[in-house]
């Protein structure tokens, strides 16, 4: 018996199963035409996709139908004559509802839905915003140019051959009388695999559009607001040329950081929805250059009718997001310049304070000498008035002195040693207190 390599013995990376599993994550779906399809989007995060994610998993409860994994970001159910696909994404969710539309006329395919699908949809409630809802009809048509024509309006009618030349995608990307944006797929052959694959390509080029076309309206909002901040910066500029002192610089610091700090609230919310946009039209230009083949005479490809619009859109949201990365560091750059102003400002202040407290110093130790040659005097004249005493008590008790004159000749030695002594005790103090020399000669 051969013994096999039993990988069970090694420790798993604990993300192996997620990050190998990811290409199988959200395979295509065979189909087989003709049928109708309508894919909705919920705009929803956080509170509002876990709401959701509850009222799905309720929905297949309450019918007897499995419910998505705890972990699941795809589900696909099979519920009276539709197949609904469920798909969670980071910031939106989408359903797809595919029913088989043989029994209807060709004519009303785009205006009727069958009666049960209809009321699935409407019981199944989201409490995300609806940004996406699109009515796809996938018919057998040998004449995908004249049923385009009878769909859509001519003038925005956009149209696009596979690259296998089996299907031709159209439409004319407006919104009808009911909200939803249509597209004709006609199936000239091909297999249910490339069917299924083409159908979910075409529908997440017209989910993506709309989620990348959403930094437009961000950049719209925020570019008069860059306007502002930018005049407003230079206008500072100005001031911090023509105008010194610190409180003058200290106004002017605090208005610039509010002024920054304005600035970075509208930059920081406008970040991941610029990166974002930038990510979705990225994919609309991938999956429309997996799909696209040949043109379609007379008609615009799907890429270069959204291009007109999409690209100057993209620019817009570039444009504006450089834009506030620039402002940003000269708005950094002008706050450092006038904190440095300040912190100048601040150091030749103190320099002034410290050089008054030096002279005010000097002053004291002058003052202070003064007050030490007035006190030798003092201290002399009770050292000679006491030495007088001495010399009175001497003559008194018969010793031959005379004490005026002794008292006299006292004088300058009292007053020399006492001065000495104060010098030396003085100059001792100086040089352990590193003080400011003085004399006091």
């Amino acid at each position: 018996m051969v013994d096999e390599l039993d990988l069970r013995t090694f420790t798993p990376h604990p993300q192996r199963d997620a990050v190998l599993g990811e290409v199988h994550a959200r395979p295509f779906t065979r189909l087989v035409s003709p049928f109708s399809v309508i894919h909705l989007a919920f705009l929803a995060q956080g509170e509002a996709a876990t709401s959701d994610r509850c009222r799905f998993i309720d929905f297949c409860l309450e019918r007897n139908l499995p419910p998505p994994e705890q972990s699941a970001k795809l589900h696909q159910i099979v519920i009276g004559p539709a197949m609904l696909r469920w798909e969670q994404h980071s910031e939106f969710t989408t359903f797809t509802w595919i029913w088989s539309n043989t029994n209807a006329s060709t004519a009303d395919r785009f205006d009727k839905v069958d009666g049960t699908v209809r009321s699935l949809i409407r019981a199944l409630r989201q409490t995300g915003q609806l940004l996406v809802a699109i009515r796809l009809e996938v018919e057998q048509d040998a004449s995908p140019t004249r049923r385009a024509e009878q769909v859509f309006d001519k003038n925005s009618l956009a149209m696009v051959a596979t690259k296998s030349g089996a299907g031709v995608a159209a439409s004319d990307f407006r919104v009808d009388e009911k909200g939803f944006t249509k597209i004709l797929v006609c199936d000239l052959g091909l297999t249910s695999h490339d069917l299924g694959a083409l159908v979910q390509r075409l529908l997440e080029i017209e989910t993506y559009r709309p989620l990348a076309l959403l930094g437009l309206s961000a950049a719209l909002e925020l570019a008069p607001s860059v306007d502002r901040i930018d005049r407003r910066l230079v206008e500072a500029l100005e001031k911090m040329q023509s105008g010194e002192g610190l409180q003058f610089n200290n106004h002017l610091l605090a208005e610039l950081t509010a002024l920054a700090a304005s600035f970075e609230k509208g930059a920081t919310g406008s970040l991941f929805r610029f990166g974002a946009s930038r990510a979705y039209n990225e994919l609309v230009q991938s999956r429309l250059s997996i799909i696209e083949g040949n043109d379609v005479s007379g008609y615009p490809t799907w890429s270069s009718f959204l291009a007109r619009r999409m690209a100057p859109a993209m620019r817009t949201c570039a444009t504006v997001e450089d834009r506030q990365a620039a402002l940003s560091v000269k708005l950094a750059r002008a706050a450092d310049l006038l904190r440095t102003r300040v912190d100048v400002e601040i150091e030749r202040q103190h320099r002034d304070l410290l050089q008054a407290i030096n002279e005010r110093a000097r002053q004291q130790l002058r003052l202070q000498c003064t007050v030490e040659g007035l006190s030798v005097g003092a201290i002399g004249y009770y050292v000679v008035s006491l030495f007088s005493y001495l010399a009175k008590g001497a003559h008194d008790i018969g010793l031959r002195v005379e004490p005026s004159f002794l008292t006299a000749a006292f004088v300058p030695i009292a007053v020399g040693v006492i001065w000495l002594v104060s010098y030396n005790v003085r100059k001792r103090h100086l040089k352990h207190d590193n003080a400011p020399s003085v004399a006091c000669d």
